[in-house]
């Protein structure tokens, strides 16, 4: 395990309701003005929009907002919403929406109160913050995966760069499972399976031995968002939650502690999919699985100790053992509707694959 230094994120509140009766008690710790971010429709069509406008009018702050922030998010936005910021004074910014919603208010905090292009100094190359951002604030609407660090992606013309900067965390980050409810079949699939992907990328990072607390952790976050997808409980509020809570740990410091990660497959996925033109949650599943093969080859006893603890399949050597846990991955991509190379799952009575079946395809191969 590589040495780190781990600092606590800010206050975390999940759960129904948690919007109306916390947020305007955080609210009023900072001053009067606040800049309420948002995307194109996802808040507005939870209600989560004007449930979060609601209350921080009754914390008394003065509201202004930048709405239409585009996935990406586009430089652009940043500019605008750090302009606003300044033009007002703002003292909070407060995203709700998704992953590129809070990537934008952790740019604009940033963006605020340092002097020169931000984009030049902080994210064409990394910069040193010497200085503190505005405060920020998080009401997460779909499954993402970075809502408890600093971590950011910005894209300007056609460039999308990722930088991780501390002190851009957010100060509270309020999650309410039924905000996910308008959420398309599609779009759950599509964000769990980029749940699943992140915390894989994180276990087959290095060190590979040394840091058996955190692959631990990795293993039972894969198997709960495996067992949410494949058996359909994500169209459940108890499901939609376990999703939403392993989307914002699996983007937590702690899932991360001890390991060194440069995220390969999602780098690739996005590069394939600006070549192919493929949506990149298929890229995304093509890459994932090359890589598993690949760690199959290079380090069978963990890729077989991963076939044991997330697809259950025992009794076999270790290389075997780490075939066969790539193969159950193969079906369950399959399963979810994605692209795979690979063994395939057993049709269930109504024709999507079953993870026990699945399991038992594997195991009799």
């Amino acid at each position: 395990m590589k040495n780190f230094l781990l600092e606590p994120s800010g206050k975390i509140i999940f759960g129904g309701g948690c919007v109306r009766e916390y947020l305007a008690g955080f609210a009023r710790r900072y001053g009067p003005n606040t800049l309420l971010v948002s995307g194109v429709r996802s808040s507005r069509e939870t209600g989560a929009y004007d449930e979060v406008l609601r209350s921080l009018t009754a914390a008394g702050k003065q509201v202004v907002e930048l709405s239409g922030v585009l996935p990406g998010p586009d430089y652009e936005s940043v500019q605008r919403g750090a302009r606003i910021a300044r033009e007002q004074q703002v003292d909070l910014v407060v995203g709700v929406g998704g992953g590129s919603v809070t990537d934008c208010c952790k740019a604009i905090a940033m963006a605020a109160v340092t002097r020169g292009d931000l984009w030049e100094n902080f994210w064409a190359k990394p910069g040193v913050v010497d200085f503190q951002p505005l405060p920020v604030g998080g009401v997460p609407t779909t499954l993402g995966t970075g809502e408890l660090n600093g971590a950011a992606v910005l894209v300007r013309q056609g460039v999308r760069v990722a930088r991780s900067y501390p002190q851009c965390s957010p100060q509270f980050v309020l999650f309410d499972p039924a905000y996910t409810r308008t959420l398309s079949r599609q779009q759950m699939l599509s964000d769990g399976f980029r749940i699943f992907s992140r915390a894989v990328e994180l276990y087959l990072a290095p060190p590979a031995t040394g840091a058996a607390v955190t692959d631990s952790l990795l293993e039972a976050l894969m198997e709960n968002v495996a067992s949410v997808l494949w058996g359909e409980a994500y169209q459940t509020d108890e499901g939609r939650a376990d999703l939403m809570w392993a989307g914002a740990l699996v983007g937590n410091a702690v899932f991360q502690a001890g390991k060194r990660c440069d995220h390969a497959c999602r780098r690739a996925a996005l590069a394939l999919a600006g070549q192919t033109g493929r949506d990149v949650t298929d890229c995304l599943a093509v890459c994932l699985l090359s890589a598993i093969r690949t760690a199959c080859r290079e380090q069978p006893a963990r890729m077989a100790r991963l076939a044991e603890r997330v697809w259950g399949i025992t009794g076999r050597p270790a290389a075997e053992l780490a075939q066969a846990g790539a193969d159950a991955c193969a079906a369950f991509l399959r399963g979810l509707g994605f692209p795979a190379e690979g063994a395939c799952a057993d049709e269930g009575a109504a024709g999507r694959p079953r993870r026990a079946n699945a399991a038992a395809a594997v195991r009799r191969r």
